[in-house]
């Protein structure tokens, strides 16, 4: 009885067991089932941060997500990375661009999501048979695959986890390898790298990412490799970079084919049309612009010639960190730019606002707004970059960087180039109106950057020298064509001449407005071939009509016309006047920077500025020696493209320079000045000025391109080399004939040109450059070869002959000094000579 008791009880005990199991086997089931069912639920917690826009992001602990939203799967992103702050010592700035790639997401195989690389190598349209062929053969690289963790929005957007893409190196948003080098950086350490920041808006998403890499002061410091402070104190180097990624338009705009005749930035990335007429292959590349179009219902008044205000204004918001007094000139800057646009039949094209206060629904970084940036720093620049479709060009965001310190740059031209004919120009702290236009120039040449313009370098030179003194003419042109070049103030302009400000300030001129013209002018082109068909004919017509509107490129090209910071059509005239207005400065400068407890820091700083100045008409002037002048033309245009510089303009380059640098500058070593900035080492100043200028003319290139224009134009056409060095010995050893004391500045200026001679003699025999160009990258562009050519035998001969001059104004020299400082060159000539194939 008590078996069959423990059985039943035994079995009851089984049974609830079982039923309880299986209870219990069907609840946890059913959970987990609804976590398998739900994972958005671990990504996005309450704790998690969003950022909603162009894609979602979110971030809960030490993970990022992105949710791509299916419709803008295989939409093409343009993916851009800047430098937002760097360490100091580094020639890199914040708001230089690093790299920029066009990629896309889609689906990949099972729960995958491909991010590709978007090449524009080749494309055809549709209606080409070989159409099927680029399809055919081409593909887009996948860069990196992502799981897909959950579904949102539902079911129609993928949510990946992107962590791993935003805290490591990648191609997207590494470092570009020119940054890497130049500043010598290793691998960046992980555990003190970190995302700082990151937004989402309709149209763009910003990623804000705190980079720290090993960093090594180089052994050899020189252009490519810096040392930064960092680096040597630290070991390390931390930066601060952006990622933007910005959604391009569905349909490209129609590009306007790039020339070079009209200086436009042009976008480097190209593509390859193909097509089945195509009997050669040319790659297609076109300039940076806004879309600017009419508006459907003023089509046809456009078209008639009537103005009419476009589709979409350019507008630009200003920072509102920006102090208050400055607003309106910056805003006044942009506004300028609306007398050029009038040019392409466009009214209110351009507006510069202020910042909205307090709009929460606006943020600087959405990229639907165009922002002038104010930062604090002390670096005395602006600039004026954009991002725009590589497809077209058409600019998808545009925005100015300004420097706080800007002032700082403005105030020392001003004083230098002005102030002998602008008494505001003449202390250390410009009234706010005098500030305030100098603010307006410097925006509205940074506004032409931000829409696509390049600096024009040679419109200066198409303004003839006493043009700068005629005060009616030069007030109502302006004493420049273009605003984007690098033609400050009228220096030529003299007290006498009782020139206003209308003629010292730079403006909006001809060449900007017909730049606007040719790039922004909507012609309702099918196509851009069709659109180039139609405004190549306007440049030939234009330029044929005003020579005034011509494009000079940006002045690397050792075309004397297109120089930064020069005025006029002759260099020596121009900067003769510069002199007396630098003597004029000199003379007032202790009175212009007179300040109450300033310990004369302000005359030194000014007194940098006139030696600086001065040694830019050096420049100017010695860059006239072995010019060759570049003028863009196409099959059709009269002319030549290139050709030797007017052989009477050069040597009027050597007789300025005989005259006003190497015959001692006397007035540049004022001792009222010089006495009071510092030791004796400032009278080096000249001196350095007088070697640098001696380097130029006695270069490997002078005399490589005299020797290349005397075989191609022949000796009567150029000016040759024997020429050359008889006109500037005459002016550098004047005192042969004279029998003058040599004194100090002119004694090192003689021993500068005899060991500019040897080593350009000895350079054409031996080709120590030849070596060097192996191991300097970029160097054979800048130092042409002298080797097996006849210019070392020239100089051999020119050497021997100095020397027969030397010996034979010894007896008749009496100054102590002079004599044995002759004596001195000859003997050194001599050595040379003897030495000439010693090659070691």
């Amino acid at each position: 009885m008590k078996l069959k008791i423990l059985f039943i009880v035994l079995l009851g005990v089984c049974c609830n067991q079982v039923m309880a199991q299986r209870k219990k086997d069907k609840q946890p089931i059913a959970k987990v089932d609804s976590v398998k069912k739900d994972p958005l639920s671990t990504i996005i917690t309450k704790n998690t941060e969003t950022k909603k826009g162009l894609f979602n992001i979110y971030r809960t602990g030490d993970k990022y997500y992105f949710e791509i939203p299916d419709s803008i799967l295989k939409r093409e992103l343009l993916l851009t990375t800047f430098l937002v702050k760097t360490p100091g010592g580094s020639p890199k700035f914040g708001g230089e661009q690093m790299n920029e790639k066009v990629m896309s997401f889609d689906k990949g195989l099972g729960n995958k999501i491909n991010l590709r690389i978007i090449t524009l190598m080749t494309k055809s349209d549709s209606s080409n048979a070989i159409a099927k062929a680029v399809a055919n053969s081409n593909i887009d690289p996948i860069a990196i695959v992502f799981d897909i963790k959950a579904k949102g929005n539902g079911g129609k957007s993928s949510i990946i986890d992107v962590t791993d893409f935003l805290q490591k190196e990648n191609s997207f948003t590494m470092l570009s390898p020119e940054v890497a080098k130049r500043l010598n950086l290793g691998a960046m350490a992980s555990d003190r790298s970190y995302v700082k920041s990151f937004a989402s808006y309709p149209v763009n998403v910003e990623i804000k990412m705190v980079r720290t890499y090993a960093a090594t002061a180089p052994a050899k410091v020189d252009r490519y490799t810096v040392a930064l402070e960092a680096a040597k104190v630290g070991g390390a180097a931390t930066m601060e970079i952006s990622t933007s990624i910005l959604l391009m338009p569905e349909k490209p705009m129609v590009g306007r084919q790039f020339d070079l005749r009209v200086g436009y930035f042009a976008d480097n990335s190209g593509y390859i049309p193909l097509s089945d007429d195509q009997q050669n292959i040319k790659d297609k590349t076109f300039i940076v612009r806004y879309r600017l179009e009419p508006k459907a219902e003023d089509m046809e008044r456009y078209k008639r010639g009537e103005l009419v205000e476009p589709k979409q204004q350019i507008v630009y918001y200003i920072d509102p960190a920006t102090p208050k007094q400055w607003r309106k000139y910056l805003i006044a800057g942009i506004n300028d730019w609306n007398v050029a646009f009038e040019a392409a039949g466009f009214k209110n094209a351009i507006i510069g606002k202020e910042w909205p206060e307090n709009d929460t629904t606006m943020s600087l970084e959405d990229a639907r707004y165009k922002v002038l940036r104010y930062l604090p720093s002390d670096t005395p620049n602006a600039y004026g970059p954009n991002i725009h479709d590589p497809r077209s060009g058409e600019i998808l965001q545009g925005y100015i960087g300004w420097y706080h310190n800007v002032m700082t740059l403005v105030h020392d031209w001003y004083m230098i180039q002005a102030g002998p004919n602008d008494p505001r120009a003449r202390s250390m702290k410009f009234d706010e109106e005098l500030m305030g236009e100098l603010i307006r120039f410097v925006s509205s040449h940074e506004v032409g950057h931000t829409l696509g313009l390049r600096h024009n370098m040679g419109s200066s030179s198409l303004t003839p020298v006493e043009k700068l003194r005629d005060k009616e003419w030069v007030e109502k042109h302006g004493h420049c064509n273009s605003i984007m070049d690098y033609a400050r103030f009228n220096y030529v302009a003299q007290p006498e001449d009782n020139i206003g400000p209308k003629g010292i300030y730079a403006r909006i001129g001809d060449y900007d407005k017909w730049a606007i013209k040719w790039g922004y002018t909507y012609t309702g082109a099918k196509d851009d071939d069709e659109d180039k068909k139609i405004v190549s004919q306007w440049i030939v017509d234009s330029l044929k009509a005003n020579p005034g509107l011509w494009f000079g490129g940006e002045g690397r090209n050792h075309d004397a016309r297109c120089q930064t910071e020069d005025l006029g059509d002759n260099s020596m005239k121009a900067n003769e006047y510069g002199i007396k207005n630098l003597k004029h400065v000199v003379a007032h400068l202790p009175e212009w920077t007179k300040e109450e407890g300033d310990l004369y820091k302000n005359l030194a700083q000014m007194y940098i500025q006139v030696v600086t100045q001065f040694n830019r008409y050096a420049t100017h002037v010695s860059s006239n020696v072995a010019s060759v002048y570049e003028t863009f033309k196409y099959p059709g245009d009269a002319g030549e493209v290139y050709a030797s510089a007017p052989v009477e303009k050069q040597k009027e380059a050597v007789a300025w320079l005989n005259k006003y640098v190497f015959e001692t500058p006397t007035w540049l070593l004022d001792q009222n000045i010089l006495n009071k900035i510092g030791a004796p080492i400032h009278l080096s100043s000249v001196r350095n000025i007088q070697e640098r200028q001696m380097a130029v003319l006695l270069s490997d290139r002078v005399f490589n391109t005299m020797n290349l224009m005397q075989q191609r134009f022949g000796e009567a056409n150029t000016y040759s080399m024997n020429e050359y060095l008889s006109d500037l010995k005459q002016g550098v050893f004047s005192e042969l004939k004279t029998n003058k004391p040599i004194d100090q500045f002119r004694r090192d200026v003689q021993k500068s040109y005899v060991t500019g001679i040897i080593r350009a003699m000895k350079e054409g025999e031996i080709g120590n450059n030849a070596i060097g160009l192996l191991f300097s990258p970029g160097a054979a562009e800048e130092t042409p070869l002298t080797t097996n050519t006849d210019i070392s035998a020239l100089l051999a001969v020119h050497l021997e002959n100095l020397r027969k001059d030397i010996l034979a104004a010894i007896p008749a020299t009496t100054d102590k000094d002079s004599k044995e400082h002759l004596q001195y060159v000859a003997d050194n000539i001599k050595r040379a000579l003897n030495k000439r194939f010693d090659t070691k």
